[in-house]
């Protein structure tokens, strides 16, 4: 099947993002919308939205990746994850107008732009669904949680470790203040939250809640289909994996009729083999075709 792949340019608040549109012959009403996170362009990492970009629209369903402002070729100050809501809504303006008959989009994002997708997609009747891919949902207390569960605990089942530790070659000082560390991070936050809870100071609505509150807020807004795809070997998906364990309100979320969570064993968080990529982009491909027929 013939694809046409168009350079596009969307204006977002005087700064030109610069874009590309893939358009298939005769594409489904639901097109698909990649949002770049972390220090990349459009082309990802290992140039997995490109490749998956063209594996999409080779199967009729239209798609535009782009660079949002301060990013690969597009203009601007380079800014957060989190304020980037403007550049979605100019890029989905720009999407609709190159593909005539589109009716919705799924925005597909990994790590941050996963966060930054949940943000904006309840504010647009256009988005139709998430895929989200390794949510960032990053703190200081949740990352020491996870680097003591899947690292620590793991290192006293090297073999290495206890080579050194026999070898008296082993950091007794070095480590234990390392863990220390890790447990002042995971004890004081919760301290400190309890507290300004009992004040009323924590406000469940407030758009400045910690970053796993304010992911989950936005999802229940949001009240859509949601695709959580998950890596095995990744640190990020982890401490996501831990946040939902911890949380009632991100269990509730996740048994929602309407959210799926595919856990894939073995892989790294960017997909880095043509395995882990072409199979993360069958697992979308199908998901998106199952929206286009709801």
């Amino acid at each position: 099947m013939k694809t046409i792949e168009t350079p596009v340019v969307c204006s977002c608040q005087s700064d030109d993002l610069i874009g590309i549109v893939h358009q298939p012959e005769s594409p489904l009403k639901v097109g698909v919308l990649i949002v770049v996170g972390g220090p990349q362009y459009r082309v990802g990492s290992h140039r997995q939205f490109v490749l998956m970009a063209r594996m999409l629209a080779d199967n009729h369903i239209a798609v535009m990746r782009f660079d949002y402002r301060g990013m690969g070729d597009s203009e601007g100050v380079v800014r957060s994850f989190s304020d980037v809501d403007e550049d979605i809504k100019s890029a989905l303006d720009v999407f609709y107008k190159h593909t005539p008959g589109l009716r919705g989009v799924v925005i597909w994002g990994l790590c941050d732009a996963a966060s930054a997708s949940a943000f904006y997609a309840y504010q647009d009747k256009r988005v139709k669904g998430l895929v989200l891919l390794n949510p960032w949902v990053f703190t200081e207390q949740g990352a020491a949680k996870t680097y003591l569960k899947h690292y620590y605990l793991q290192r006293l089942c090297s073999p290495a470790l206890w080579c050194k530790v026999f070898s008296f070659q082993f950091d007794y000082q070095k480590s234990f203040s390392s863990i220390a560390l890790m447990l002042k991070k995971i004890v004081l936050p919760s301290i400190e939250n309890a507290s300004l809870m009992r004040q009323g100071v924590i406000d469940l609505v407030d758009p400045n809640l910690s970053l796993p509150d304010r992911v989950r807020e936005c999802l229940f807004r949001f009240k859509r289909p949601i695709l959580f795809i998950l890596s095995g070997r990744d640190l990020t998906a982890d401490e996501f994996r831990g946040v939902v364990k911890s949380c009632e309100k991100w269990q509730l979320l996740l048994e929602g009729c309407e959210v799926s969570t595919v856990d894939l064993a073995g892989m790294d968080h960017t997909f880095s083999s043509q395995k882990w990529r072409d199979e993360v982009s069958q697992i979308t491909l199908n998901w998106v075709k199952e929206q286009s027929l709801k």
